[in-house]
């Protein structure tokens, strides 16, 4: 009994242990061996509090398992040993000890019972994570790095602060249904919209994951967003105000993406694009859209793995990752093309692949109550994802214009990582079962209902039409290398402009006070100055302190006509 006490971080903080202090071929067995283990072990723990003591009045948690919680255990469990096998080759410690850290984090937070113990675990998730930033060692990464740090601490410290809110109203830190009925309710809403890259503080992931090294974006793009889904599920499920802003999550990036030439960052905004799939299936909180949410983050997380690996292969190989950089690669990488392809189906849901059995969950619940606008804005979003993700990603990387450029597959460890990614996907579209009868609801849902397969194949069929028309037009937008500055904007160019304008005012209307005031009381400052040089030269505008002078005169002024007034 006492191994199922265990939690599942622990042997992921033993791993990075054992990847610090061995090296070479030991360090990769031990590693991979960290996840199937640790997976084994989680098949056969039983739901319930498995760890449970007292801290300061209040029951903590750390070890809690139900169908919701072993949902993404075992779908991180299998992303951390994907990932390890296609990081096999890189030989930096500082990569290795982090991720193990960064796996382990992520499963300690979906675990979490309690408050307390998933802001120790959110804190953790940020403060390992960034190593794989830095890693790559350019001054683009390390500022990019910088940004998620802050950005990653400051939403642990909202979720602190909304902890404490929440332990004082309820006299409980239990992590369950919150909703947002106090100030707690709020303040631990915003720290979860932080992580989950809602619109306006998006700009982190985008920023950030691009500028990974090859092998850490893969290790991002699993764990850091689908836990804040994770912990949306958990605390708001039903909650309304989630359904707008996921429906614009799904929205928003595609017009981004669109125009991105960096295909990592193209895929950093897809990834918003999808978990905008999961926020609005966890406010409408039905058996059925829940059920959406949870199996698409399970999903996701494979089939964005794979596009990032096929990505990620391409830069290694290339040393290039701009679509106006890359094209014609099929010739000399088809391996890589073809499992390419595989994840842009998957992710573009096509019938028969992954992405398909549980979007179109999310798309019934939402016409199933009510949400016609919603479904609509779905639908224009699956529409986006099929143009810049499912076409573009691999057309521009390995067809369109032939660069010229000549690499070979990568190696074998990258290339069978992302072999078992694709298999994945494929078997979870023929046979979705098996995904369902993990989900924390039995619905009867069947994704293979003729309405759901026409419509979703003639939505792809006319998106690739409107592409190819498009691109055969000259009207798809080019792929340029340029700086996409997004919510940046903001305060890069629009909040310097504002400041500027605004003291180039205040400035002016100093000077036509300080005229102003010259000539009203010029008489009476003038006999003044002719009692006393030095105050003559003071009040003189020319002089450094004639400014100061001159305002310390006027309070003077202002101060005895007020003192006569009285």
């Amino acid at each position: 009994m006492w191994m199922i006490e265990i939690p599942p971080f622990i042997p992921f903080l033993i791993g990075a242990l054992i990847a610090a202090f061995t090296r070479g071929v030991l360090r990769n067995i031990l590693m991979i061996a960290v996840p199937i283990i640790s997976g084994l072990h989680l098949w056969m723990v039983p739901e319930g509090i498995h760890l449970q003591f007292a801290f300061l009045d209040y029951q903590l948690s750390p070890y809690r398992v139900d169908k919701l919680s072993l949902m993404f255990g075992y779908v991180f469990h299998i992303a951390a040993f994907i990932a390890i096998i296609y990081s096999l080759h890189v030989k930096d410690t500082l990569q290795q000890v982090s991720a193990m850290l960064y796996a382990g984090s992520g499963l300690g937070a979906v675990f979490a019972g309690d408050l307390l113990t998933l802001f120790v675990f959110w804190e953790l998730l940020a403060f390992t994570s960034v190593f794989l930033i830095w890693a790559r060692r350019t001054p683009q990464s390390y500022v990019a790095g910088m940004r998620y740090l802050i950005i990653q601490v400051l939403s642990g410290v909202i979720l602190l602060v909304g902890a404490l809110f929440y332990a004082a109203e309820n006299g409980t830190l239990d992590f369950s249904y919150i909703g947002l009925d106090g100030i707690a309710g709020w303040l631990i809403f915003i720290a979860f919209g932080i992580k989950c890259a809602f619109p306006v503080a998006h700009n982190w992931l985008t920023d950030a994951y691009p500028e990974a090294t090859v092998t850490g974006t893969v290790f991002l793009s699993a764990f850091t967003t689908k836990v804040a889904v994770y912990a949306l599920a958990r605390s708001y499920p039903g909650t309304e105000l989630l359904i707008y802003i996921g429906a614009a999550m799904t929205c928003f990036p595609i017009f981004f993406a669109v125009i991105e030439n960096d295909l990592r960052r193209v895929l950093a905004y897809s990834l918003i694009n999808q978990v905008g799939f999961m926020v609005v299936g966890i406010g409408i909180g039905t058996a059925l859209a829940i059920n959406g949410a949870v199996s698409h983050a399970f999903n996701d997380v494979i089939f964005k793995g794979l596009l990032f690996m096929s990505m990620g292969a391409v830069l290694h190989m290339t040393g290039k990752i701009n679509g106006s950089d890359l094209g014609g690669l099929y010739k000399t990488m088809p391996k890589t093309t073809i499992l390419c392809i595989v994840g842009a189906a998957s992710i573009s849901a096509f019938p028969l692949f992954s992405g398909f059995v549980s979007k179109s969950m999310v798309m019934s619940a939402a016409l199933e109550e009510g949400y016609d606008w919603i479904w609509l804005m779905l639908l224009f979003a699956s529409a986006g994802v099929f143009h810049h993700a499912g076409i573009k990603i691999p057309y521009f990387a390995f067809f369109a214009h032939d660069s010229g450029l000549k690499a070979s597959d990568p190696p074998k460890n990258m290339l069978f990582a992302m072999t078992i990614s694709a298999g994945l996907c494929i078997a979870i579209g023929i046979y979705p079962s098996a995904l369902y009868a993990l989900l924390p609801y039995d619905t009867g849902y069947n994704p293979y209902d003729a309405t759901h397969v026409l419509a979703q194949t003639q939505l792809l069929f006319f998106s690739a039409l409107a592409f190819v028309w498009l691109n055969l037009k000259g009207m798809y937008p080019p792929e340029l290398h340029s700086t996409n500055l997004d919510c940046d904007w903001v305060y890069r160019r629009a909040m310097p402009l504002v400041f500027q304008n605004m003291f180039s005012a205040i400035w002016k209307i100093d000077r036509m006070v300080r005229d102003t005031i010259k000539e009203k009381l010029g008489h009476s400052f003038t006999y003044l100055a002719s009692k006393n040089n030095r105050l003559s030269s003071l009040l003189s505008r020319n002089h450094p302190s004639g400014s100061m002078a001159m305002w310390v005169a006027v309070m003077l002024a202002i101060y005895l006509l007020l003192s006569f007034v009285k």
